[in-house]
């Protein structure tokens, strides 16, 4: 049980605390390795497969770093004296930088701050902090989506996929999954920069999120059903919508939110000036509204503690040897 203690320890240190905002934050630092060896391999003189094979070179260098040194940490801890409560306490702690539960709720309450002094300005500023897109000409029920969107999405990459990895291979992988994660977030996009070296990156991220995307968007369907909302929907929504998004594993949280909340997800979108348009999820049965960000974030509370409880469920049956690794 040694796992789940820590991660529910993890859970609630995250809940008390939060991310502390400082740039000696783990994911802070990842962010900053990321950057300077990004400056060392990546070159705009490159051509395509050189772009390719430096990007790759570029991740497999990351996620070693990640892995080993979550891995030193664990052995540090094994070969000490520190009492059992003492490593529970550290790895939770560390557990606790890598999900983000109370950071994504605090920021749909900015929003939600914002909106109610009817403040678009603001909102939008708040907005921007959570989002990649162009903020300067949304509307109220605009701020929402997007804000109802990354809090969907983020249920997964930000707290199911690093609990995920944690339960499979310990503080190492949560880690190396992090780092991952990090990586689609700074260079997985697809524009003429990163194009071709971001690549392999936002491919790894793919990878690994897509048994925990799926995972999420069916316990968001229960999570739904257990707060009052519309499962049925969720579940609908989630069968017909997941696959519209040119993610293959965003749509899943994001599809059985709209389904669950009777809003519509999706839609145009502009980044640097230029329209996107994201196919539709959901139905619109409702305008979206600052209530459907504080229900996105109960779902998003109620679907953490139904994957812990999923756990403690399937740990009489995991092998011996996986609970003996911990």
């Amino acid at each position: 049980m040694t796992p789940v203690i820590i991660a529910v320890c993890a859970f609630i240190i995250d809940t008390i605390i939060g991310d502390p905002q400082s740039r000696l934050h783990p994911v802070a630092l990842m962010g900053n390795l990321v950057s300077i060896l990004e400056r060392a391999l990546r070159w705009d003189q490159q051509g395509k497969y050189l772009k390719i094979a430096a990007g790759t070179i570029f991740a497999l260098i990351l996620l070693t770093i990640a892995y080993g040194l979550g891995w030193l940490i664990v052995w540090a801890m094994d070969v000490s004296t520190f009492a059992w409560w003492v490593r529970v306490f550290i790895e939770a702690l560390l557990l606790s930088f890598m999900i983000s539960p109370k950071s994504l709720m605090q920021a749909g309450q900015e929003v939600i701050y914002s909106l109610q002094r009817d403040d678009l300005l603001g909102a939008r500023e708040k907005v921007h902090c959570i989002v990649g897109r162009d903020v300067e000409n949304m509307d109220e029920p605009e701020i929402v989506r997007a804000t109802v969107e990354t809090i969907a999405e983020n249920t997964t990459d930000g707290i199911i996929s690093p609990l995920f990895y944690f339960f499979i291979g310990g503080l190492p992988l949560a880690i190396l999954y992090r780092m991952a994660n990090t990586l689609d977030s700074m260079v997985g996009y697809k524009n003429e920069k990163y194009l071709y070296f971001g690549k392999v990156s936002a491919r790894i991220d793919d990878l690994l999120n897509l048994v925990p995307a799926r995972i999420t968007g069916i316990l968001i369907v229960v999570a739904a059903a257990i707060l009052h909302f519309d499962y049925r929907m969720a579940w609908k929504m989630l069968i017909r919508d997941a696959r519209k998004h040119p993610s293959p594993n965003g749509g899943f949280s994001e599809a059985a939110v709209a389904g669950a909340l009777n809003v519509r997800l999706g839609g145009k979108n502009f980044y640097f000036g230029l329209p996107h348009f994201r196919a539709y999820m959901g139905d619109a049965l409702q305008k979206l509204c600052a209530r459907h960000i504080v229900a996105a974030t109960q779902i998003m509370y109620t679907v953490t503690v139904l994957f812990i409880a999923l756990v403690i469920v399937l740990m009489p049956v995991v092998p011996t040897w996986w609970h003996q690794g911990f």
